[in-house]
């Protein structure tokens, strides 16, 4: 795919996503050509950024399994590798 790309050759656009999940993540249902990539490890935390990026209570809401809680030491979260699907 990537040498259409980077020549622009192909007779019309063609929608291209790549998702972690097929619940709809990243239009995969709408597009012409989908790819789906799956984890393998439990997502790695950047403690130092976390507080700044992200809102914590959202984060852990939005974990399907109830993977990430909360770690009040250090104003983070912290994940349960056993519970984690890899979702990401």
């Amino acid at each position: 795919l990537y040498e259409y790309f980077t020549t622009k050759s192909l007779p019309a656009r063609v929608r291209v996503s790549l998702a972690c999940c097929l619940n709809m993540c990243g239009a995969v249902h709408c597009s012409d050509i989908a790819i789906l990539g799956f984890h393998r490890l439990p997502p790695m935390v950047n403690h130092e950024s976390l507080d700044n990026m992200c809102e914590i209570p959202i984060t852990i809401a939005s974990c399907p399994t109830a993977a990430i809680n909360p770690n009040p030491i250090t104003n983070t979260v912290k994940i349960d590798d056993d519970r984690c699907m890899y979702c990401d």
